[in-house]
């Protein structure tokens, strides 16, 4: 399938990708960089307070990143309510001018109180999600996988929802299925499955469902080979897609021969 006949639209921006990828957690910046290219990947998530406090794993990241070919998504990851959250947003906007997009406002919306499970805390998400949105961000706010909030954070502008499959960096796939489902068929923006994932069938399941993207980084970046993993990633977000426009064969209970029985030849 030719990603450029099938493009994804969120907010003014369009990507032929479907795969989001993160820059944390690989063993080192070469790794990342060749993930990245393997991945195919058109946006890349960047922890906003981890690049400016210069954390392990970040040094010289800004750098490493051909911004002139990658969309910068800024995150709010460690923040642990909606003023913070609010205050890191604005930062990573100016540090998506730092790398030269001076038009992006993109921000992924963490608010992440939890540091047992890392879930996200609705009320927070939903009270930031507002602000930011006046402000005149593209928010992309990461979630539980709840229909009703999902539908309160499109009502007030969000360009996306992000349920998650599964708590960050589990790998235990996609958890959430009959939730994810809802949301997805009441939706009219752009859903991206986030966080669960481990392997390229949970991604490609997240996209035989209907959902428009997935984000992943713990399954790439700590995988033994990270970039084979991030190409077969993509290409499972690719079968996933197009085994969706394809519309599977209806289930059903009883058995149904693919050979028909008229006409058959009587010995």
């Amino acid at each position: 399938m030719n990603s450029n006949k099938d493009p994804l639209q969120i907010g003014s921006k369009t990507f032929n990708s479907r795969l989001f990828t993160g820059t944390g957690k690989y063993p080192n910046l070469e790794l990342m960089q060749k993930s990245l290219i393997r991945s195919g990947c058109e946006m890349v998530t960047v922890a906003v307070r981890r690049v400016n406090a210069s954390q392990k794993g970040h040094q010289g990241l800004m750098e490493a990143i051909s911004w002139s070919k990658l969309w910068m998504l800024p995150n709010t990851a460690g923040c642990i309510d909606s003023n913070e959250a609010i205050r890191v947003a604005r930062m990573g906007r100016e540090l998506a001018k730092l790398a030269g997009q001076e038009d992006n406002h993109f921000i992924k919306l963490e608010v992440i109180p939890d540091t047992r499970n890392l879930l996200p805390d609705p009320i927070g998400t939903l009270q930031a999600a507002e602000t930011l949105v006046k402000e005149g961000f593209t928010v992309l706010p990461y979630i539980n996988a709840d229909p009703l909030l999902a539908k309160r954070l499109e009502n007030i502008g969000c360009a996306t929802v992000m349920p998650l499959g599964s708590p960050i960096g589990s790998g235990q796939g996609i958890k959430n299925a009959a939730n994810i489902e809802i949301i997805i068929e009441n939706s009219t923006i752009p859903v991206v499955i986030d966080a669960g994932i481990g392997v390229p069938s949970d991604a490609a399941q997240a996209m035989e469902m209907g959902a428009d993207a997935v984000l992943i980084n713990s399954a790439i970046a700590l995988a033994g080979n990270p970039d084979e993993m991030a190409e077969a990633m993509c290409k499972a977000v690719q079968a996933g897609r197009q085994a969706y426009l394809a519309k599977r064969l209806p289930k059903r209970i009883t058995a149904s021969a693919s050979s028909p029985m008229e006409n058959i030849v009587n010995r």
